[in-house]
């Protein structure tokens, strides 16, 4: 049975990555708890992608550290809908520009694209 989208968002990525499985397998983590990646490349099941369109609050975004750091033969991808969309909580810098989506992800060494920059072999 196909599993229903958590968003309009994932819905229009899988249509677009033909070459990616949506949801394929569960990949735990720390804390006692399992992580459900939203894609995995057919043809690379060490990479997990998670596609976001924000981070609802720090909790999560631990959550994704802690996976990583957890299955550390897994990369986990970031495919963000608005790599610009402050960080929950940000607050504004001297420039007066806030912590980013993007930012944090460059800053903790997470890969990242948008819908538009996606590599040609998950599509």
């Amino acid at each position: 049975m196909k599993r229903e989208y958590k968003s309009k968002f994932e819905r229009r990525l899988a249509r677009k990555m033909k070459r990616c499985d949506y949801e394929p397998r569960i990949i735990p983590y720390e804390w006692k708890a399992t992580y459900l990646p939203d894609f995995i490349p057919k043809d690379r099941p060490d990479v997990i992608i998670e596609a976001k369109g924000f981070f609802r609050d720090r909790r999560e975004v631990r959550k994704y550290i802690a996976v990583a750091d957890s299955n550390p033969h897994l990369t986990l991808v970031f495919i963000l809908m608005y790599p610009d969309k402050p960080m929950p909580g940000a607050k504004r810098r001297r420039d007066g520009t806030k912590y980013t989506m993007s930012d944090w992800c460059d800053h903790h060494e997470f890969l990242w694209f948008t819908e538009h920059t996606l590599p040609k072999e998950w599509l």
